[in-house]
């Protein structure tokens, strides 16, 4: 199957599971290929083929942007070097959670969520450690002759009840035995950080400095302003209202405005406002994303003032 057969197909699988779906990112460089909402699950995802394409520089960016826009940046493959992906398995990389469209159509569409993930020495799953406890409480059986019984150490079996995760091998023991669902979901929409302790956001990219004189202006009308490095847009801001913006910057090319149709595109769905500057401007905006010159862009001095001007140059795009 093409990548971008791939995409249509996942596309379509999330619409029908009710999600709002962005347009294809179909622009370099791009960290994600579309982004998704359903009520206050945002997705950021990545569709591959093979998933060793998915490299530590886009695991990073799709982390801060998730962080940036209060979203869960996923990676859908079909499959890693020559193995396809275990259906029910969530795989990781540079931190993000990694599933197969099956995977995926289990979890949008039948409301089925993962039980097992993979990491280093094999595939687990989420104990829950009370139901454990209280399973072999109810048998009157002590921590040590749980370990017995399970070929392990009666410290391990303690760590267990105490919330450490158990092998698929160990905790289908564990059911067998007690005749009980032990496990739990993988918490994928939380970014799974339950079964999966991902290193410290990344830092953001420096700022371009041809981008300089917006990102001065952002700040100082009152924004928290995040560079990006292969997203369709530049920056991502915050103001104090907590409400998301895009800023994309360059000339007014074919390429810029096919930018900024991407970007009102992901405004839509991350309910976010988008402005794109340019030097010389043609048009008021690009389908909600509102087209603002450098020189009038470096003359603003209040943040309401900025707002007013994207409302504006939006209100008055025809229809």
């Amino acid at each position: 199957m093409s990548r971008s057969a791939l995409v249509g197909n996942v596309t379509a699988m999330l619409e029908d599971a009710g999600f709002v779906v962005s347009d294809r990112c179909a622009i370099r460089p791009k960290s994600f290929d579309v982004a998704a909402r359903r009520g206050n699950d945002v997705l950021l995802l990545k569709i591959l083929g093979n998933i060793d394409a998915f490299n530590a520089k886009t695991g990073a960016e799709m982390r801060r942007l998730g962080e940036y826009l209060h979203a869960t940046p996923i990676v859908i493959g079909l499959r890693t070097r020559d193995e396809e992906l275990d259906p029910g398995v969530v795989y990781f990389r540079h931190g993000v959670p990694v599933f197969s469209p099956n995977t995926a159509l289990d979890l949008f569409v039948d409301g089925v969520p993962p039980l097992i993930y993979a990491a280093p020495g094999g595939l687990y799953v989420n104990i829950d450690s009370e139901v454990l406890a209280d399973a072999r409480e109810d048998r009157d059986w002590s921590l040590g002759q749980l370990a017995q019984e399970l070929g392990v150490s009666r410290r391990t079996v303690s760590k267990y009840e105490d919330g450490m995760d158990a092998s698929v091998e160990v905790a289908a023991q564990l059911e067998e035995m007690f005749e009980e669902d032990l496990t739990s979901p993988v918490s994928v929409l939380d970014g799974a950080e339950s079964v999966h302790e991902a290193d410290d956001l990344p830092d953001a990219p420096e700022v371009d400095p041809d981008d300089q004189p917006i990102v001065t202006v952002l700040t100082r009308v009152g924004y928290e302003v995040h560079p990006t490095d292969r997203a369709p847009f530049k920056t991502v801001s915050e103001d104090e209202d907590e409400q998301q913006m895009l800023t994309g910057h360059s000339a007014f090319t074919k390429t810029a405005e096919k930018r900024a149709r991407i970007m009102s595109s992901v405004g839509r769905v991350t309910r976010t406002r988008s402005v794109y500057v340019v030097d010389d401007a043609s048009r008021e905006s690009v389908e909600g994303t509102a087209i603002i010159e450098q020189a009038e862009m470096e003359d603003i001095e209040e943040q309401d003032d900025l707002r007013n001007l994207i409302h504006d140059r939006v209100e008055e795009e025809p229809a």
